[in-house]
């Protein structure tokens, strides 16, 4: 599966808090802080920009899915 190219970081934060149990922390300049505590605790950041580059967003993708432990294609079916 190809990752989006169209995706906002708005889009990937609704994304990551709706399915992924990660909440948004705060935000510094245009980026978006997330946090989870499932499994363990785990800070993310996510750039508030339209679109998202596919390189960034790779890296945000294969971070959650180390972290929480699931294949990288079920994390770009949510998004």
């Amino acid at each position: 599966m190809k990752l989006p190219r169209d995706a906002s970081g708005r889009d990937v934060v609704k994304a990551l808090c709706r399915d992924w149990a990660y909440r948004v922390v705060h935000q510094v300049g245009s980026h978006v802080i997330l946090q989870t505590e499932e499994p363990l605790p785990h800070r993310l950041s996510v750039p508030d920009h339209n679109p998202i580059r596919p390189g960034t967003l790779n890296s945000i993708v294969r971070d959650v899915a180390r972290h929480k432990g699931v294949d990288r294609l079920r994390i770009m079916q949510t998004l």
